[in-house]
């Protein structure tokens, strides 16, 4: 590949991947809110979060790092309370002793409101704060960390376009399979270096949730025992260990992971299988390396076009990138990873998201072991045909198939999915959101 395409690449990797604190919906209103506060000049006294329906069904159930309960009204109240905008998606990261107790007494007293926006975008949040006579807000569009609104007082601080094309990027998407494998054959310095950091991250996660108890402990229970019903080969330690991860986040824990297109757990979902497998095969470090580029870049490419929040969940679309990650640190070929992407097609394809939760673990843990599934299939010439359901010969046409499916195929499933979460809250309203 010649030097400007992998520079291209590369920086797509480097737009796409973060480190974020905790579950990214509930960070991107942390964020937004502590812009708005520091634009705001002073502590708010109360505040106002509107965000997509999408984002909202995110950021419902899982565990705010440094504020021990869910919800966007937790994360809205630390992020302005405490938070600091230059962090980005770790603006929670620092929080001071007692901020927690302040953030409770601020929901507990009903400063603060949640409401799902009227806007078609399905990757939204305005945030709101006031103090006195004085007002700020903030807005999130099209990417988790992307702010394109500033005011105070009503009066204009930023403003950025929307992305025409409702993802953050814009112009023709330059990364194919191809070229993708091409790129991780042999990635830039800069590439390997950066990609380290990513290991070293997502694999601090995994092992603490391991090691600890976290949520459902998810992969903590998955360790093989006496009874013979679970073993320790290397793809049940890989199950173990991205659902492990998964746990750590999904708990609220203070462990930052690199991201992938804007969530964690696709983050997690990207290395840890590769990492694992990588460990239980010595495989080089080099070879490991130019396998998590290639999943991170994969995954990014998914999920460009099946869209960033969506009825789809994240976690199968990040493990079509570590099941080719997978091919290539097992010595297979494009032809090989081409076949893993319509395996992987042929078989979570409809898997749905119904919000960020402990249970994500469980939904990570069944995508890796699909993609290992995918992965050896693949290895062995085999692959679903191209007249198998939505799969077709062609891997890039699977993938957009797939896009087709998340999108005009199951935008009703996701307004279900939000009707129900609804009701439920209306039965159990610790934080009543409404409609405006």
């Amino acid at each position: 590949m010649d030097t400007k395409t992998a520079s291209v690449y590369f920086g797509i990797l480097r737009r796409e991947m973060a480190p974020a604190l905790g579950c990214t919906e509930p960070a991107a209103v942390a964020l937004a809110a502590a812009r708005a506060a520091r634009d705001l000049g002073r502590p708010p006294d109360r505040i106002a979060v509107r965000v997509s329906g999408n984002l909202y069904k995110n950021g419902m159930g899982v565990v705010v790092p440094g504020i021990g309960r869910a919800g966007l009204d937790a994360a809205a109240a630390a992020g302005a309370l405490g938070g600091d905008p230059d962090l980005g998606l770790e603006a929670l990261r620092n929080l001071a002793p007692g901020l927690a107790a302040r953030a409770e007494a601020m929901l507990r007293e009903g400063r603060v409101t949640v409401a799902i926006a009227r806007v078609e975008k399905t990757l939204y949040a305005e945030v709101a704060v006031f103090a006195g006579d004085d007002g700020a807000v903030t807005v999130i569009e099209d990417g988790h960390s992307r702010i394109t609104r500033r005011e105070r007082n009503g009066r204009a601080l930023f403003r950025m376009e929307p992305s025409p094309s409702g993802e953050g990027g814009e112009g023709a998407w330059p990364l194919t399979l191809a070229g993708i494998w091409e790129f991780a054959a042999d990635p830039p310095g800069e590439a390997i270096a950066f990609i380290r950091e990513a290991a070293r991250l997502n694999a601090a996660a995994g092992a603490e949730g391991l090691a600890g108890d976290y949520g459902l402990r998810v992969g903590k229970s998955l360790a093989p025992g006496t009874d013979g019903i679970l073993g320790d080969d290397a793809a049940s330690y890989a199950v173990r260990l991205t659902a492990a991860g998964a746990d750590v986040r999904m708990a609220g824990a203070m462990f930052p992971v690199m991201s992938n297109s804007g969530s964690g757990n696709q983050g997690l979902a990207c290395t840890l299988p590769i990492l694992a497998i990588a460990r239980r095969i010595g495989a080089g470090e080099g070879e490991a390396e130019r396998a998590l580029i290639l999943s991170h870049a994969v995954s990014i490419h998914v999920k460009r076009q099946v869209g960033r929040l969506s009825a789809l969940c994240g976690a199968f679309t990040a493990s079509i990138g570590a099941s080719c990650g997978l091919v290539r640190l097992l010595g297979g070929d494009l032809d090989a990873m081409g076949r893993a992407v319509r395996n992987m097609a042929g078989d979570l394809a409809g898997m749905i998201c119904d919000g960020a939760k402990a249970a994500c673990a469980l939904k990570i843990a069944t995508s890796t072991g699909a993609a290992v599934k995918a992965a050896r299939l693949a290895l062995n010439n085999r692959a679903a045909g191209g007249d198998d359901g939505i799969v077709d010969a062609d891997p890039e046409a699977s993938i957009r198939h797939l896009a087709r499916l998340a999108g005009e195929g199951m935008r009703q499933t996701d307004k279900v999915i939000l009707d129900i979460m609804l009701e439920k809250r209306a039965r159990n309203p610790r934080a009543e959101c409404g409609i405006g």
